[in-house]
């Protein structure tokens, strides 16, 4: 339905907001108590409706929804605008867990990422609970979508990106490794990692240290140590 109409649903205020800022709002929808709360909804140059909580629920998929809702045009480029300037990309392949994809999202924009890919059978970045996980910040850097994992690092290539691999069984050490270069991460899925396929295909893979008794880390956590790790280093 997403991809028909061309457009999807941003729920909460902080991501209205955002998308309110820089993504192209098209009409809110918010129940008397979320319009009162949000102040700032009054300002808008987007039409607002008020609706009653039966009707903002219908729209929600959240359990317990916030009362707030944007119709945004949906956000994806192409790859080649997505890496026409590229210094740190998250490519995440076959993640399937939107909350997973969403909060590498927002790691990715903290850590100043150019762009965020979305390849192979990964989620649809659209997805409410990736968009909400995000906290907005699918509005604040390119994302690009392609099911072709293949052409997506010859893209990343192409645009001068070396790519990395975040592997747990990797013998190369985060600490190890040259990060200064322009550098396209690759996350892999929390419960199966990345495939060899994928893995023979990069240019370099690393773990991530665990230095106590933790078995490993969750995604979101190591793509933000991962990411952090090269925007300090080209920084520098």
């Amino acid at each position: 339905g997403r991809e028909r109409a061309g457009r999807f649903l941003v729920e909460g205020a902080q991501a209205v907001r955002e998308a309110v800022r820089y993504g192209q709002v098209h009409e809110i929808f918010a129940t008397t108590t979320a319009f009162e709360r949000a102040d700032w909804l009054s300002t808008v140059d987007v039409p607002v409706s008020l609706v009653t909580d039966k009707a903002a629920d219908g729209l929600s998929e959240t359990i317990t929804p916030q009362g707030i809702i944007a119709v945004c045009d949906l956000l994806d480029v192409n790859l080649e605008d997505a890496l026409a300037a590229p210094t740190l990309v998250a490519v995440l392949v076959g993640v399937s867990d939107p909350g997973n994809a969403g909060t590498v999202t927002r790691v990715a924009d903290a850590a100043g990422a150019s762009a965020v890919i979305f390849a192979g059978d990964t989620v649809d970045p659209h997805n409410g609970k990736c968009v909400r996980a995000s906290t907005g910040s699918v509005f604040h850097l390119p994302l690009a979508r392609s099911r072709n994992t293949q052409a997506v690092f010859e893209a990343c290539r192409a645009a001068g990106l070396r790519l990395v691999a975040a592997d747990g069984y990797a013998t190369t050490d985060l600490t190890q490794a040259d990060l200064t270069q322009p550098t396209a991460w690759v996350f892999g899925s929390e419960a199966h990692g990345l495939p060899d396929e994928v893995l023979t295909n990069v240019d370099q893979a690393v773990q991530v240290p665990i230095y106590g008794k933790a078995e490993s880390l969750n995604l979101a956590t190591a793509a933000a140590v991962c990411l952090y790790a090269s925007a300090q280093a080209q920084r520098t």
